[in-house]
């Protein structure tokens, strides 16, 4: 593990909350949470060392003296987002979603100069959302007749007002950020000559089309005063079930690693950074820390699987991880539960506790793994086909369907069936899959140039364009395999857009997609040659893939038909495991049909164990899964290196056989270090303002590592290790 300067901001958090020893993490940065004594706040974590942000709402906040007409002298609830009954969308108590006004942005700007001028290095505008069934405000009406020229329809009138309405929901949202971010860089340029970044925290597009709502996704990647997003991805967002051959439940490893793979796909390419979100408990304060630490663990790895991205969000509230209460559990273990929406709702315990010991230490120990991240190289270690799932922002547009449409139940559930059909299939057969941005395709020359398979659905989306079909045609006759899978069945086929506008004469995008292919326009079943590559079409819809095991395993054995056909021989492990430096990632998934555990040989430090031992191999069931650091990776050229610590290392020095280092975590806690040292160790000595403090020390002789306990402290314990042969 080697040590950084905070600066480079690899880790941070958010809160609310003043200073407190009990979560002072030591994370890179903190991002001090509204505008609520605001100066006095970002003075104390300066103190403290953290490199400070701001983060806000732009969606929603406590802004009663915008909404009430103390600002400007007019009220704005005509603002509030509302549902078609004209009932307002509540976020909280006396607290409404918000449709993004002009007067809205000058509010906003007035505050956030109030951040700059106490000396933030970065903005964080979260959330920037409107609901799926929002759109009937006198503030959203008047945007309508703005940007349409147009009088304002009924969004669940027709599929062609749906779909207005969203992508004028996307505009909004991405005008303000446009607007805010570059009024208040120029202010702080101005004011004071220094970069203020800005930094969008936003669900996946999976999350946002899933809940049915909409947000600016890869929209705000063309701002080029937006310097990032972080992905809010948690278990909150991966617990949503999902139907997989007709089974509806909770699939928190998969969600999420499909979300983060969305999300990193988002801005890779581009010089746009990333940080993924983790978050140790979750906004569901009802369930169990047994709970909370088998989920958390499923996240923490399906992020890491994403090797471009090594910056994290390591906890959006860590107070709340470290000094909440939540329900007794009897389980002590870390078993997976297979879980619907209401098995949670009912369950009341009268009994609840704080953090667990070894939960604290452990959360500690990924928390500042997570900085290491950043490795020169990284590999598969099983077999797997990288394969592009395309999707675009359009999802989001598509959500809600006309008033008795067939397929108005899609929108009465947050289960998103159409995305499931078209993924779980493949990702369940150890295929590795990973969502990736349709707009980026002509965004970014060469986007695609890391995948050789492409699937495609137009069932749950539209193209925005139809230069996406010119560049997918280049693609595949240039090599590439790309499946196709629908029915032209979706409502929002019928909507006017490019393929039936003009000289356009086509009924759905796909049409269009198979005519430039050379194969008319409504091609049947089957894998047909395209100049190096191929094109394979699957006739279904996807949401009827996943409610349909027999028609899932159709989709399953054509698509691997069309991987043989292409010369790619897909082993079919359930298993998927990465290395990333001396990083070892795993998870084993279940429903696979084969349902085999992972084995590997090796000597491991378990990073999900609080007193990080060593073992003899990784050995994981299906559902488990592991983090691990490689003792072969030790660099035993050195005399001593950190393999692994609950707190931040600091003042590293080496001379005549002494090693000295301060270690700083919260208090309280137990710490641990995980340390090699070339020579054995003769003695450990800890002291904390020169005072002595016990340390306990377990020599591992296999891998030449010693673990260290102790107390942690937040002004620092020093620790004084002496080696030799002697």
């Amino acid at each position: 593990m080697e040590l950084y300067d905070r600066h480079e901001e690899r880790t941070g958090f958010q809160d609310s909350s003043d200073y407190g020893k009990e979560y002072d993490i030591q994370s890179d940065f903190v991002m001090v949470y509204g505008f609520a004594n605001l100066e006095e706040r970002i003075r104390h974590w300066k103190e403290h060392g953290y490199v400070v942000h701001l983060m806000t709402g732009v969606a929603w906040g406590w802004y009663d003296a915008y909404l009430k007409g103390e600002f400007d002298g007019r009220p704005h609830m005509d603002d509030a987002q509302m549902r078609r009954d004209g009932q307002i969308i509540w976020h909280g108590k006396d607290m409404p979603y918000i449709v993004p006004s002009i007067a809205f942005s000058r509010y906003l700007t007035e505050n956030l100069k109030r951040a700059v001028d106490a000396g933030v290095e970065a903005i964080h505008l979260e959330e920037p959302e409107l609901w799926g069934r929002a759109g009937y405000s006198e503030t959203f009406r008047r945007e309508w007749q703005i940007y349409y020229k147009e009088p304002w329809q009924d969004p669940e009138s027709s599929a062609d007002a749906q779909y207005k309405a969203s992508k004028l929901k996307q505009y909004l949202y991405t005008r303000m950020l446009d607007r805010l971010c570059s009024e208040i860089k120029e202010y702080a340029y101005v004011k004071y000559n220094r970069d203020v970044r800005f930094y969008v925290p936003s669900h996946s597009l999976i999350s946002y089309t899933q809940i049915v709502m909409v947000s600016p996704e890869s929209a705000l990647v063309d701002l080029p005063a937006v310097d990032g997003y972080i992905a809010q991805i948690w278990t909150g967002t991966a617990r949503i079930p999902n139907t997989y051959r007709g089974l509806t439940c909770e699939r928190v490893f998969e969600t999420a690693y499909l979300e983060y793979g969305m999300m990193q796909e988002l801005v890779r390419g581009s010089d746009r950074r990333m940080w993924f979100l983790h978050d140790p408990v979750e906004d569901n304060l009802d369930h169990t820390w047994t709970d909370y630490r088998s989920h958390y663990e499923r996240t923490v790895v399906a992020s890491l699987f994403q090797p471009h991205i090594y910056h994290y969000e390591v906890a959006p509230w860590p107070r709340r991880v470290f000094t909440g209460v939540y329900p007794k559990d009897e389980k002590q273990g870390k078993g997976f539960v297979m879980a619907t929406p209401d098995d949670f709702s009912t369950r009341q315990t009268q009994e609840k506790e704080g953090i667990p010991s070894s939960y604290r230490t452990e959360v500690l120990n990924i928390m500042h793994a997570l900085r290491d991240m950043k490795q020169p190289g990284w590999e598969w270690l099983t077999p797997t086909t990288p394969l592009g799932l395309l999707l675009s922002d359009t999802c989001m547009f598509q959500r809600i369907y006309p008033d008795n449409d067939p397929h108005i139940d899609d929108a009465r559930t947050p289960v998103w069936d159409s995305f499931y059909g078209y993924a779980l299939p493949l990702l369940k057969k150890g295929i590795g899959v990973r969502p990736i941005q349709l707009e980026n395709v002509n965004r970014y020359p060469g986007y695609l140039d890391d995948y050789g398979v492409l699937a495609l659905s137009y069932e749950l989306m539209k193209p925005e364009k139809p230069e996406f079909h010119e560049a997918l045609l280049r693609w595949v006759e240039n090599g590439g395999l790309l499946l196709y899978i629908g029915d032209d069945s979706d409502t929002f086929h019928q909507i006017e857009h490019w393929w039936n506008r003009g000289s356009m004469h086509y009924r759905t995008p796909a049409e269009h997609l198979f005519e430039l292919f050379g194969l008319g326009r409504t091609p049947s079943e089957g894998i047909y040659a395209c100049g190096k590559g191929h094109l394979c079409v699957v006739r279904l819809h996807p949401r009827e893939v996943a409610r349909d095991a027999a028609l899932s395993e159709r989709y399953e054995k054509l698509a691997l038909e069309a991987l043989r056909q292409h010369g790619i021989s897909q082993p079919l492990s359930g298993s998927l495991a990465m290395r990333r430096g001396p990083y070892v990632i795993a998870s084993v998934l279940r429903e696979t049909g084969e349902d085999r555990p992972y084995d590997r040989p090796g000597l491991y430090v378990n990073l999900f164990e609080a007193d990080l031992p060593v073992q003899e191999g990784i050995h994981l069931e299906p559902e488990q899964v592991g983090l691990y650091y490689d003792v072969s990776r030790i660099d035993r050229s050195r005399t001593a290196e950190i393999l692994a610590a609950s707190g931040r290392i600091s003042d590293w020095s080496e001379e005549g056989g002494v090693l000295r280092f301060t270690f700083t975590g919260p208090d309280p806690m137990e710490a641990s270090v995980r340390l090699y040292t070339r020579d054995p160790i003769q003695s450990v000595r800890a002291t904390e303002n020169g005072k002595e403090r016990a340390v306990r020390c377990t020599q591992d002789v296999r891998s030449g590592t010693t673990l260290l306990r102790f107390d942690s402290s937040v002004d620092g314990v020093g620790l004084e290790i002496r080696t030799g042969t002697d």
